[in-house]
């Protein structure tokens, strides 16, 4: 199955922007967070064709997975 992966912010160091991305059937977040080398407690919202969703949700052909790291500051 063919996917999109966006990142944003600082997951785009030394990484991509955006890239589609061939994935077997029965692909989860979890999956494509760990191969980019992301850990699970630095992601902060994980978006499936623009809508919130979790680390174990099933990927769809032509899927638009958008990641987004967790904020900082104070």
């Amino acid at each position: 199955m063919h996917i999109k992966v966006k990142l944003f912010a600082t997951f785009r160091n030394g990484r991509f922007k955006e890239a589609g991305q061939e994935r077997q059937e029965g692909t989860n977040c979890r999956k494509i967070i760990l191969e980019l080398g992301l850990t699970e407690e630095e992601i902060g919202i994980i978006l499936v064709n623009g809508r919130h969703a979790s680390l174990d949700h099933l990927l769809q052909d032509g899927d638009t997975l958008s990641l987004f790291p967790l904020v900082g500051g104070g």
